[in-house]
């Protein structure tokens, strides 16, 4: 039976798995740095006999043709290979050896699962049909995003697959289980990069100066009325600012004051309507008190649209392998993920994969000094995703 034969090759696999998620957690690589981490995928791939080719510098593409009859189904599976600027806090044995850098968002599982799948498939070459795409993606964690400049470099051709699948950790479901959700999951994510420029002077003396700082504070509590106001309410917006520069003092009003936040939305159109009036209003409050305002919005990631067919497909064939018990449905979630790239142009599934132990103290949230895994997830990750894509292949 399919199903038995994957457990068995998963668990099999478990122990090398886990070694080498140990090695990627271990040596993380900063977002378009990520050369010794393609290096070990490589060498990986080599040893399992799979053609792999480079792509957009530190990315890496493979392909596994099943031998079983000749088919021209072609299903592609991405994970992403890039960590975050954190220094880890975890005391543990394969704790980072990078000083201020951290596989805080599970990257290192989610290559490590996808090596996994590789090698039970490998195994599985004679009994399936149809071709495999293996995508190791860079610099998922800052914009634009490698997923764009994979798709840019042709990775989504020769062949073209139909559909493509991706799986995310998630610290809040426990380990074993997984979670989808067809139509839109995730939002679109902008940056928003303001400064606001006045007439510094004495604090003593604000009468004399233009205070730049009262702008800027007028504009943000003025703007999170785009998202309140303007926007639908039954389509989800976030406007946030966490960072504000007024190199000042207590006594010196600055000259400029600089603002950086982000905009996400579920809402294409909106997304680009919202960008004109976030610029329109900020510069037109700056105007009326007689400071100037300049501002930058550099879009990021679309929305992460899931597939509904293919998406119900996968949810199905997750119960028939993991048990109904184990699979859960999700909800949107304002998060931003580039992977929403591949879903604006292929039929795509991203799914989320439980990495919670509590018994464990392995409850920490993405992108926390505190980040792990329990690594018995890779089992069901590499697994599931075996699986989902030889049902989808028509095995």
């Amino acid at each position: 039976m399919l199903k038995e034969r994957i457990r068995q090759l998963a668990s099999g696999l478990l122990d090398e798995a886990t070694a080498n998620r140990r090695h990627l957690h271990a040596h993380p690589e900063l977002s378009y740095r990520e050369y010794q981490t393609a290096i070990f995928i490589e060498e990986k791939l080599t040893a399992l006999g799979i053609p792999y080719e480079r792509m957009a510098d530190t990315g890496i593409v493979a392909l596994l043709q099943g031998a079983a009859a000749v088919s021209d189904k072609v299903v592609a599976l991405r994970a992403d290979i890039d960590a975050l600027p954190i220094h880890e806090l975890n005391d543990v044995s394969y704790r980072s050896l990078h000083e201020g850098v951290m596989h805080a968002c599970g990257h290192d599982v989610h290559t490590a699962s996808l090596l996994g799948v590789a090698g039970i498939l490998s195994q599985m070459k004679n009994e399936f049909s149809g071709t495999v795409k293996f995508i190791f993606q860079p610099a998922e964690e800052v914009i634009p995003g490698g997923a764009s400049l994979m798709i840019k470099a042709g990775v989504l051709e020769n062949p073209c697959p139909q559909s493509i699948l991706g799986q995310h950790v998630m610290p809040e479901l426990l380990v074993g289980k997984v979670g989808f959700r067809a139509g839109c999951y995730m939002a679109s994510n902008d940056e928003i990069s303001i400064t606001v420029r006045g007439k510094g002077g004495h604090g003593a003396m604000p009468h004399l100066g233009i205070d730049p700082l009262v702008i800027a504070c007028h504009i943000v509590i003025a703007l999170q009325q785009i998202v309140s106001r303007r926007a639908n309410p039954l389509s989800p917006s976030v406007l946030s600012f966490g960072k504000m520069i007024a190199n000042g003092a207590n006594n010196v009003i600055p000259d400029e004051v600089k603002l950086d936040g982000t905009f996400r939305s579920l809402d294409e159109q909106w997304r680009t309507a919202a960008h004109e009036k976030i610029i329109k209003m900020a510069v037109s409050i700056a105007e009326s008190m007689e400071g100037t305002c300049d501002i930058k919005i550099e879009r990021g990631y679309p929305v992460l649209i899931n597939h509904d067919k293919l998406t119900a497909t996968s949810r199905a064939h997750a119960v028939d392998y993991l048990g109904e018990e184990q699979v859960v449905d999700l909800d949107i979630w304002m998060a931003a993920e580039d992977f929403a790239s591949y879903s604006q142009v292929a039929d795509a599934c991203f799914y989320r994969l439980g990495v919670r132990n509590e018994n464990s103290g392995i409850v920490s949230g993405l992108h926390t000094a505190t980040f792990d895994a329990d690594e018995k997830a890779l089992e069901t990750g590499a697994g599931l995703m075996a699986y989902l894509v030889l049902k989808n292949l028509g095995n």
